[in-house]
Parts: structure tokens; C-alpha cells; sequence
């Protein structure tokens, strides 16, 4: 069908990726190293986020903390509160069931702890506000 290709022989069909990624929870902590070999930290799609976004801010996360080990600061560890800590929680202790890799989602991030009127924007918005004030405040003490 294709010219050029009648005589081409398919040894193997395949798709375009597979995801291939550590079993995290108990293998990572929630600053991307090895709880083995805290030296060795990992990053991207291998530890469980899924995405180019959540890959990067793992790879981000995941360098400040090398950086610190190397220069024996304390470990920048994000809260659940805030996306990039949601998403390193959830690799470092895996959700319900088998672990799976993971999307950033407002599903992972810590509830607010109170009911939001005027749907799920609003109280997404509000997750975003909090998270946002409480980098504003890790800004402010390093």
C-alpha cells in the first residue's frame, strides 16, 4: 500500500511509547531520592508523574534537593498542599491500589478542610490561592 515499502518485512508491530517507571512508593521519598540511596535522585516520567509539566517539576524538585545534599543543606520538601508536593507525595507513598502513574490533578493535592460555594472552579481556585501563598512563604525563608 505504501510505494516503496512492498517488499518491507514487519519483524514486530509495536506503539509509539510504553511507559516504563519505578514501583516509587518506598523505593523514592518525596524529594525524588532513594530512601536506600539518598545520594541518587531521580526524576520524570520513570518515578510515576506522567506528563511533560509534572516531569519538569519533578526534575526541578528533584535538582534543588541534590544541590542541597551537595552544598548539606536541610531538603526543600514541598506540602501536599501545593501541586509539586502533592505530586512527590503521591510517587513517594503511591495512592489506593497498585501504583499507577499520575497526572497533576486538584484530586491529589491536600481539601481545604471546608465546603467552597459555586462549584469545582471555585474551589479549585481557592487549592491554587492557598498553594500559591505557601511557596510565597518557602520564598520568603530561603
Amino acid at each position: 500500500m505504501i510505494p516503496g515499502l512492498e517488499n518491507a518485512e514487519f519483524l514486530r508491530y509495536g506503539v509509539m511509547h510504553r511507559n516504563t517507571y519505578l514501583n516509587s512508593p518506598g523505593l523514592l521519598d518525596n524529594t525524588y531520592a532513594m530512601n536506600t540511596r539518598p545520594d541518587v535522585f531521580f526524576a520524570g516520567q520513570m518515578t510515576g508523574v506522567e506528563g511533560y509539566v509534572e516531569s519538569a517539576g519533578s526534575g526541578l524538585l528533584a535538582g534543588i534537593n541534590a544541590a542541597y545534599r551537595a552544598l548539606e543543606k536541610d531538603k526543600l520538601i514541598l506540602p501536599a498542599e501545593t501541586m509539586l508536593g502533592a505530586m512527590a507525595d503521591y510517587v513517594s507513598r503511591g495512592g489506593v491500589g497498585d501504583f499507577a502513574p499520575m497526572n497533576a490533578n486538584f484530586g491529589i493535592v491536600t481539601p481545604l478542610g471546608y465546603r467552597v460555594k459555586g462549584g469545582k472552579a471555585a474551589k479549585n481556585e481557592k487549592l491554587a490561592e492557598r498553594a500559591l501563598a505557601i511557596i510565597d512563604e518557602i520564598i520568603a525563608t530561603l
